[in-house]
């Protein structure tokens, strides 16, 4: 296995490069300037990286990734968390139409008649059935005149376009 310090970089890159640009030319004579500038443009991105350090960087979070794919292929402990990460998942998606199953229009005569008593809804929410309701208090720097008066130019404005 080749190690980061035994490939020569500068050569790999800038042959790279030259090998863009001269195929970037070639497009900008078939295809126009826009998609010889966009190949230019790509062209340049491997000798940048060498020139920044970001080849070590890439190197490092390939290596990485190959270590992680190694161990995770080749582990028992590893398929035994996917297999219930698996199970977790169908569990959570049949579960969905479970919770959502009601009642059909049809039915509901017939389940009040079969158990003598109402089915009250499941979707009843607690807004929808409290009483009490909260004040509103009115704003402040307006008197309730005022407010009046606006609601009375719209009521005008939509008894002129037939609105009631």
């Amino acid at each position: 296995m080749s190690t980061y310090d035994k490939i020569a970089w500068l050569p790999l890159c800038g042959g790279l490069t030259g090998i863009g640009l001269v195929l970037s030319y070639i497009a900008m004579r078939r295809r126009g300037l826009g998609t010889g500038l966009r190949w230019a443009a790509w062209s340049l991105l491997p000798m940048a990286a060498y020139l920044t350090g970001s080849i070590e960087m890439f190197w490092k979070m390939g290596v990485a990734v190959g270590d992680f794919a190694k161990g995770f292929v080749f582990s028992p402990k590893v398929w035994a968390g996917i297999a219930l990460a698996g199970l977790a998942v169908v569990l959570f998606v049949v579960s969905g139409p479970m919770r959502r199953r009601r009642v059909k229009r049809g039915q509901d005569k017939q389940a009040v008649g079969a158990t003598g008593r109402e089915l009250a809804p499941r979707t009843a929410s607690v807004a929808t059935t409290a009483t009490a309701k909260v004040p509103v208090k009115a704003p402040k720097g307006k008197s309730a005149a005022a407010d009046d008066d606006d609601l009375g130019d719209v009521e005008d404005i939509l008894r002129r376009h037939g609105i009631t």
